[in-house]
């Protein structure tokens, strides 16, 4: 491979571990959120758990990275697939910053996801959009939330009438316990999908540039974003700390439990499909759900409606950025496709 082939590889991945620091803080923060509103853990210990445990499931899964490197376009056809990734990156990292800053829980998902359709879209057109597995991606996207809303507000409600005649302080001091656990649960489930979108990714741009011949992930890859996202959860998201666990409702530990084990069952269940979800959506909808449960005016709805907005906008606004940043590069670089 020619060296300024093998500097474009190195600069594709750095952008791609890059995004990936950043969704940590960004993203991962919502997986600690509840447990540090409801005092379940301190917010230092939190984060350090977050970052653990995101670390190990990153590297257990490999299906949704298989997803991403090559359901939305086909890598082994597409000769500028490097500045495509490159692209998506860019547009991405600057959608997230920009959220991160003002303290909206966007979706890393949808941006990373709208992001790579978009550069495929400006370089090579309609049809070399894999529109099948790109619109199945969607729909998950789409329904994941839904499911944990409504999950949410059944589980929640379930428990409200098995503690009952339980003193409330008694059910504080027990679901205290157990959010732990459920918090540790969902930061694993967070590894296992939201880890391996980056990796997906990288093996795309790879594969592009020849330097793999399968979709497979090597284990370099993995670690490499298995660690780079550790490392931003380890950095914490503290503005998005505060919305998801304090904005949209007022926390109690049965409400953490039940929103942190809700989420965390509906990301299984999209890991083991193999699909990309948005894991920032899924854990507010299951906030939602769970404080609706206890009354509709529980909810925050005004918060809620910020990060369902956000949630909307978010993948068409990165694929027109990042079909914008490959229309730029294009005209100052040549690009062979």
């Amino acid at each position: 491979m020619p060296s300024a082939d093998i500097a474009l590889v190195a600069v594709v991945v750095s952008l791609a571990l890059i995004f990936d620091f950043i969704n940590g803080f960004h993203d991962t923060a919502n997986a600690v959120a509840a447990s540090i509103s409801t005092r379940a853990l301190r917010p230092r210990t939190a984060v350090v758990l977050a970052g653990l445990m995101n670390l190990l499931g990153a590297l257990v899964f490999t299906g949704v990275a298989q997803t991403v490197g090559k359901e939305i376009a086909n890598p082994f056809v597409l000769k500028d697939g490097l500045w495509i990734i490159a692209s998506a990156m860019i547009a991405g990292i600057g959608w997230n910053l920009a959220t991160w800053y003002y303290g909206l829980p966007s979706s890393s998902s949808h941006a990373l996801i709208g992001s790579v359709a978009g550069a495929v879209l400006s370089s090579h057109g309609l049809d070399a959009l894999h529109w099948s597995g790109f619109l199945r991606i969607i729909q998950w996207l789409i329904l994941s939330p839904v499911l944990a809303l409504v999950f949410g507000f059944a589980w929640m409600t379930s428990l409200l009438w098995l503690v009952r005649n339980v003193a409330p302080s008694r059910v504080t001091r027990g679901f205290r316990r157990v959010q732990v656990i459920a918090a540790a649960f969902q930061a694993f489930m967070h590894g296992t999908n939201d880890a391996q979108k980056t990796m997906g990714v990288i093996t795309f741009a790879l594969i592009s540039a020849g330097h793999l011949q399968t979709a497979e992930i090597p284990l370099w890859v993995k670690m490499a974003a298995a660690t780079s996202m550790a490392l931003g959860t380890s950095v914490g998201g503290w503005r998005i700390i505060r919305t998801v666990g304090r904005g949209i409702m007022k926390m109690q530990p049965i409400n953490g439990f039940a929103s942190d084990l809700t989420s965390s069952l509906v990301l299984l269940w999209a890991t083991i499909a193999k699909q990309p979800v948005s894991t920032t959506h899924v854990i507010a909808s299951a906030v939602m759900g769970v404080g609706a449960a206890k009354g509709v005016a529980k909810v925050k709805w005004g918060v809620a409606g910020k990060i369902v907005s956000a949630w909307v906008v978010t993948l068409p606004v990165s694929a027109l950025l990042a079909a914008l940043v490959y229309q730029i590069l294009a005209l100052l670089i040549y690009i062979p496709r």
